[in-house]
């Protein structure tokens, strides 16, 4: 159900973005409840720009998952949940993520100097546009496929 994909991008800068970490979804009316309290997230997250040398190639590591694949399976071995119960990120996100990090850890063997970003969104990246740009067309929402995407750069006088 999932595949990797690396490819080099040119990173999207749009600080706005960082607005997604308060924007309301279900059960979360002040949105994302790591906003100002996780390491890494904004409003303190510095800008990629001023972590990452963007002269130096950033390549984006993901982690493609069949959502609807898993949609229609959880259908038949749960027929009697909701929609929202069977998109709900507690039952394919944890495994999905865990297939994108076992990507960065093969990504890193090979390039040691590169560091690694699993939330460029909250670093000011648009995710949406920059993988617009490498010729993926994200879903949003997701229907058939999600993906999971880090963003790997080489730091500023590194």
């Amino acid at each position: 159900m999932n595949r990797e994909l690396i490819i080099q991008v040119n990173p999207i800068m749009d600080h706005s973005v960082r607005g997604l970490c308060v924007k309301q979804y279900y059960n979360h009316p002040k949105g994302c409840p790591n906003f100002n309290k996780k390491n890494g997230c904004p409003p303190s997250a510095k800008y990629f720009e001023n972590v990452y040398n963007l002269s130096k190639p950033v390549y984006a590591i993901c982690n493609i998952f069949q959502f609807g694949k898993h949609i229609e399976k959880m259908k038949v071995n749960q027929p009697h949940w909701s929609e929202h119960q069977l998109k709900c990120v507690l039952y394919w996100q944890g495994s999905a993520r865990k297939h994108l990090k076992n990507h960065i850890i093969k990504f890193m063997k090979e390039n040691r100097d590169y560091s690694i970003e699993t939330c460029p969104e909250a670093m000011g990246v648009n995710i949406t546009e920059t993988m617009k740009n490498a010729g993926i067309m994200l879903e949003w929402p997701p229907v058939n496929i999600t993906y999971q995407i880090a963003l790997a750069g080489i730091k500023l006088n590194a």
